[in-house]
Parts: structure tokens; sequence; C-alpha cells
């Protein structure tokens, strides 16, 4: 062979050096400038107290450009479909791969979302029915619970030749039961609810939200002529109350402008019944409790499926058995099946199957609706379709992928990035537990301090080189908690009997008033089930759960916690002036920019460019807004003081609040001192965002309070102010009952509920009350990882 041969198998040596992803530069958010080199095909975790930076290096940096280059290689047509992405504030990005990001985004709330149609492991069931199932129906369609069936027929033209009408039918049949849509629930609404039947329209009769007072709501039926105004609701006709109560949409005249009018319940169901009931505003939300009864379909019986598609069936088992089976019930029951005909669908649903086992989600049916995970089983089920992947040198972001983990499912999760990373692929992971940070072999540690104090790089170099250091991180990777030497005693219990909620097995149990009570147990034990779904609602309890925050880049700290209308009174009553000129969102917004600060130009399937506003400089408001001051600082100044600084401004002195004070005061202690009073909530980490939500609900003068994993998100430092703020709710005379599996939090506890002794139909029942004391004592799953971490360490 020549030495050109020769020359041309060998490697390159260029190639050789690109292991690593450099980053200089980075100011994403709050990050200052960060220099910082990832190598490759290595577990790299980024660690930091919440708010330091690292959702922003990690996410908003390296994984948001990498999806932004790899949309530029589709045509300008394809990208024209696309989202388009800004390209992050860094001077130099280099050695990227694909990225693909698991985050903890919510799935969709949309009801005929569900695990299996998340996954398409449903798809691959539809095609075994359509192939196997007896009597057979038809095509995988009539097996899918989101396609109706259709039918159709009439005179069709075929240009063809000559044109020749052919009459045709069409016909095609769909798996979606017909009374309910696919939904698996019927909604009835209580007529006496919308309207006062002794009424008349013109006095009043409809009570609907938004349709009183006269206004063009309540107009457009009091003006529509299909029924008399002055007329009691009580005596219409019943062509009349059809008009009033179902008319279709039909376009007619209101006082000389196009309206369309249609039944009130019609209007009723399209305007808020369709919606997400979370999203809706507090008193929205409030009448639809009280107005809609949500009940089981009584035509399908809940599985959403046509009676054709219940009736086909392989062996004695239908589509909507397997698909409420639990899946590692029905990874066994797929596995059964010996079929050559479909041998490699077979292969592949199985593999689907067990990678929800593997991946700790095997107590999950595939029937469960998406909306009702938690962040940390969204997540998980994200993964299940990388897990079989054959790709490799991919850069897989896991956004703490241990939350909502027991202790004993954190060594599962810990060898499926390890597997990800053996497969050749750089794996980021953004983590808070020391369990899943000690298997890293690079860590970045960002901080030293949250927002305004963070954003630097403190700590780059391996496990052990963390512990040596002196930041944060490394102060705090080995901390024990030690058992409290003497627990509260209760005032009372709060009494649950026969839960059965899910997969709680006739529950009974006791839960302690007056003290700190940690329920726990297993991923998928009946934690949520037992505390939110069987706690009565008559307790006088206040839920804090991890839903996010619903809230655009107009929304903001002060906005959301109900902040701002003092402060703007403050200021309207020291100048004399109306509140509503210091809203940004209101009177006193900026013309120019509309009140966000900053004018975004739209370039197409360009990444649009926002440039800070020249007429207000990115303050938001009008500049003779500006001229009006409140303890010496102007509004835009005001919204710019972080929640410490604001205290003190508000506080005794020249600018006393005591409302202002009060919420900020709150804000303070659950650690998001911080935070700038007008930081968009888009913005916001994940941890930050339900601190936020847990300040709020502190004005509550609820008695229980209920918290959802609050430690999501939070350094191993801030989790003893966490547990102060507990016990200072305590103190103060409330019970607090918080779903958790930080060690730390339940050697904190006066009292435990531990749930078991495994997930789906293996648990639902308790294996353990008492206290902290005695379950370190027992032999139970919990009980060993307590013992584990309060020792001293050897």
């Amino acid at each position: 062979m020549s030495a050109a041969g020769r020359k041309s198998t060998q490697a390159p040596q260029g190639a050789d050096s690109h292991d690593l992803i450099r980053v200089h530069g980075a100011r994403v958010n709050n990050l200052r400038d960060v220099h910082v080199e990832i190598p490759k095909r290595r577990l790299t975790v980024f660690t930091g107290v919440s708010g330091s930076g690292k959702s922003s290096l990690v996410f908003g940096t390296v994984a948001a450009e990498s999806q932004r280059l790899i949309n530029e290689t589709y045509s300008a047509f394809v990208q024209g479909f696309m989202p388009t992405l800004a390209r992050p504030d860094v001077d130099v990005l280099d050695g990227l791969t694909t990225a693909i990001v698991v985050d903890q985004q919510r799935m969709g709330a949309d009801p005929r979302s569900t695990v299996g149609t998340a996954t398409d492991a449903n798809a691959l069931l539809r095609i075994l029915f359509s192939r196997l199932g007896t009597p057979h129906i038809g095509p995988p369609g009539a097996y899918a619970f989101n396609v109706p069936s259709v039918s159709a027929s009439g005179a069709i033209t075929v240009e063809r030749g000559e044109k020749k009408a052919v009459k045709a039918t069409f016909h095609r049949t769909g798996g979606m039961c017909p009374r309910c849509e696919g939904r698996g629930s019927v909604s009835d609404i209580d007529m006496a609810q919308l309207y006062d039947a002794s009424k008349s329209l013109n006095e009043g009769a409809i009570t609907v939200p938004g349709y009183t007072g006269g206004g063009w709501n309540s107009r457009l039926y009091a003006e529509s002529g299909f029924y008399d105004a002055d007329k009691p609701i009580a005596k219409f006709t019943k062509r009349e109350l059809h008009d009033f109560l179902h008319r279709e949409p039909t376009r007619m005249k209101i006082a000389g402008i196009n309206m369309t009018y249609e039944g009130l319940v019609v209007r009723v169901q399209r305007s808020m019944l369709s919606k997400d009931k979370d999203a809706m505003q507090p008193h929205i939300r409030a009448f639809v409790e009280r107005a809609v009864t949500f009940a089981t379909c009584p035509e399908c019986d809940g599985t959403r499926l046509s009676e054709g598609a219940r009736a086909s069936k392989i062996g004695k088992v239908s589509i909507a058995d397997a698909c409420a089976m639990q899946i590692s019930d029905l990874a066994d029951w797929v596995r059964a099946l010996d079929e050559p005909s479909v041998a490699p669908l077979l292969e592949s649903l199985r593999d689907s199957l067990d990678s929800f086992v593997e991946i700790g989600l095997g107590y999950l049916s595939l029937d469960r609706p998406a909306g009702t995970l938690s962040g940390g089983e969204a997540q998980r089920v994200k993964m299940v379709r990388h897990l079989g992947s054959p790709l490799t040198d991919v850069t897989y972001v896991f956004d703490e992928p241990t939350v909502g983990l027991h202790p004993h499912d954190i060594q599962r999760m810990n060898d499926l990035l390890l597997r990800l990373r053996d497969k050749g692929n750089t794996v980021l992971v953004v983590e808070h537990k020391p369990e899943a940070i000690v298997i890293a072999d690079h860590v970045v540690d960002l901080g030293p301090g949250a927002g305004t104090d963070g954003g630097t790089v403190c700590f780059e170099g391996t496990v052990e080189g963390l512990r040596a250091s002196d930041t944060v991180t490394g102060r705090h990777l080995d901390d024990r908690a030690a058992l409290k030497p003497q627990v509260r005693k209760p005032a009372g219990a709060l009494e649950i009997r026969g839960a059965a909620t899910h997969n709680l097995r006739k529950v009974d149990v006791d839960i302690p008033l007056g003290v700190l009570t940690v329920v726990t147990g297993v991923a998928g034990s009946g934690k949520s089930s037992l505390v939110h779904g069987s706690i009565p609602a008559d307790a006088g309890v206040v839920s804090v759960d991890q839903a996010p925050i619903r809230g655009s880049r107009r929304s903001n700290p002060a906005t959301y916690t109900g902040l701002l209308d003092p402060i703007r009174k403050a200021f309207a009553k020291a100048n004399d002036v109306k509140p509503a000129l210091f809203s940004a969102n209101s009177e006193g917004a900026c013309p120019t920019c509309n009140g966000i600060g900053v004018v975004y130009t739209d370039l197409a399937m360009m990444a649009g460019v926002a440039t800070v506003c020249e007429e207000c400089e990115g303050r938001r408001f009008q500049a003779s807004v500006l001229d009006y001051r409140f303890g010496g600082q102007d509004i835009s100044q005001v919204l710019a003081m972080p929640v410490n600084q604001a205290a003190d401004f508000f506080g005794p002195g020249e600018a006393h609040t005591p409302a202002a004070h009060a919420i900020l005061g709150r804000l303070a202690d659950v650690g998001l001192g911080y935070l700038s009073l007008g930081q968009p909530l888009t913005t916001l980490s994940g941890g930050e965002r339900q601190r936020l939500k847990l300040a709020t609900h502190m004005a509550d003068k609820a008695g229980v309070y209920v918290l959802d994993e609050p430690t999501t998100g939070l350094h191993l430092a801030d989790v003893e102010q966490l547990l102060a703020l507990l016990d200072r709710i305590v103190d103060s005379g409330r019970s607090v009952i918080v779903v958790e599996h930080h060690q730390a939090v339940m050697a904190h506890a006066d009292w435990i509920i531990d749930l078991g002794p495994g997930a789906g139909h293996d648990g639902g029942r308790v294996v353990f009350e008492g206290t902290p004391a005695e379950l370190v004592g027992t032999d139970t799953l919990t009980g060993r990882h307590l013992a584990a971490y309060v020792a001293p360490r050897g």
C-alpha cells in the first residue's frame, strides 16, 4: 500500500482534539462571563444553590445553542414552522453535539393525553389489536380513543376526461366513545348556577361571571330578539328556552355591531369549560367548580373507547383492559404472546414497556392522564424513548432526574445515567442530591450565592476535589442530620378512614395535628393519593403542590404575590394620583414598548431580535410616571430592588408600608431574599417558583399546610432554612404535612407515615407510623436509608 493510502486510514489528528465543550464568556441571565470546559463522553454534574445560574449555563446556553444550530440545518420554509431560538449571549461555544433535553416540564393537561399516547406505547398496542384482535373491527384507528367514527355520502365530481358526477359513500371507523368524546368523563352543568329563572334578562337573570352588569355579554342575550327580555325565564316556551341555552352560533347585529350569538350553555362550555382550570382567574375557577360536576362516562365506563373497540379482544383481554393494567403486568402479558406474524411489533412493544419498569415507572398504567404526573414522573416518562436508543456521541441534558425518587430508587437512576455515558454520550445533569453528585466524572459548582450574588464558577473538577474545596456545596456535601432529641406532642388528629384512591387499599390512618408530619415511601406507593386525594375537603387545608406557576414575561414576584397593590397605592397616595399609573401593564406603561421594557422585532424564520426600548431605557414606565417618588425612589427603582433591600425600604422609616413589608417578610422567610421584585417569572427556576407559591400561601388563614416535596430544586445548604421555616409555621399553632423523600426532612419530623412496601399494586399500605427514632430501628426500606443517613460517617 502506498504512503498516501496508509495515511488516509489513520484518524486525523484534528479530530482527536475535539473532546471538550468549551464555553467562554457566557452571560445568559445572571451568568458573569462564565468560562468552563466540559469533557465529552463523561458524566458532568452542575450544582450550586438555587438561583446560582446552573440552568442558565446548561439549558439556556449549551442546550439552547445546540438546538438552534440543528434548526438552522433545515430549509427556510421548514424553519418558518419551528420555534425560533435566539443565540445565547456567549462569546465562544465550541465542540457542541446534538442535545437531547429531558426536563421537568409538566406534560400537557389535555384530557386526551395519557402516558400511552405520550410515549407511543398506545400506537404499538393499537397495531397489535388491529392484527390479532377478534372480532376484527378495522385498522389501528378503530382502537384509538382520539379518532371518531365518520360516515358520509353524496355526489362527487371527478374531473378526468369528461366531468362526471359519481355517487360515493365514505366511512371511517374510530375508537372514540361518542358520549364522552374520548375524555372518559362527562360533565353536567347545574342550570341554577347559570341563571335565576324567576327573573327576566333585563332584571339580571344571568349569574355567570362576566355576564352581569349590562356589559356586552348580557346585552347579546337581552337584545337578540329570540325571546322577550322582560319575561321571566321560567315562563319561556320550549323553543325560547332552547334558543336561550342551546342555539348554535348565529351571526347578528347588536347595537350596530356584528356579533355571534350562541346559546348560554354552548358559550359557557366553549369559553370556560374547555380551558385548564388552573389557568383560570380565581372567581372563574370557583364558578366552574360550583356549576359543573364531572362523572365517569356511563357508556364506556371511563375507558374512553367505543363499544366495538372494547369488544375486540386478544384472548380475554381488550385494549381497554391492557391500558388499565399496571405496566409491569402488561409487560408480562405481552411477553407471553407468541405470534410469529407480528414478532417485530411484539419485540418493540416489549422493549418500550420494559423501559418503563427499568426506570421505576412500572407502577403506572398507559391510561393514566399525562397531566396528573408529577414533574419527576414526567421527566422519567420522557426518558423512556431514549433508553434503548442506538445513538452515540449525543449530549443528554437532565434537570434533577432524582426529583420524586425515594433514596432506594436513586441508585437505579444513577445506573441509567452511567449507562447512557458508557454508550459514548455526554451526560449533563443539574442536581442537588449528594447520592447523584458522587457518581460524577466532572463537577461544576456555581455560586457563591443566588441571583446577583451568583453566576460564577466556584469550583471545577472531581468529586474529591469538591469535597476538599471551601465552596458552599463542598462544605455541605457530606452533611448528616441528627434525630431530634424531643418531638412535639400532637394536639389532635386528622382521621382518614377507608382511603381507596388509586392504589390505596382501604387505608385507615390518623395524621397528627399541631406537629410536622412527613409522609414518605417509594415513588408510586400512594403518598399523593393519601395526602391530596383522601384528606377531607372541609379540613381547612392549603395545598402547595408542584403545579407550575402560570405567567408571562409581564408577570413578576411583585404581581404574583399581590405586593404591587400596596406599593401602587402608597405611590398614589404620596403623589395624589391614580394607582393605575404605577403599573407597567396599565396606564403607566411606556407607549413605545407597551410596558415590556424591550422592543421585539420579528424576523420570520430567523430568531427575533429584542432591543432595549430607547424611550424608557428598559424601565417600562412613561417618563412622567418616573417623576413621582416615594421615599426618594421612583417605581422602576423600587421594582429593581432585591427582596431583602425592599424589606428594609418598606420597613419602619420614611417609606413604611406595613402591607408590603409583610409580604416581603414572607418572601425572605422562604429564602427568596435575592430575587428582584420585577424579575420576570419566566426566568425563575423550578425551586424558586415553588417557594414563591409557598410564600403566597403563608398569608392564608389555614390550619393545615400540605407541601409536596418542598426540597425540589433546593441546595443542601438551603434545606436547613426550609426546616427552620417549617418549624416556625408549626410553632405558630398550625399543622404541616410534607410529602418528602429527603432524609434531612424525615429526621426533623415529629411523626412519619411510611407507605409501601412497593409501588403500584405492591404499595398502598401503611408500613410504618411513628417517630423518626422509631423508624430508624425498623427494617423497612425507608428505615434502612434513614439509619444510614443519620449515622456518623466512619
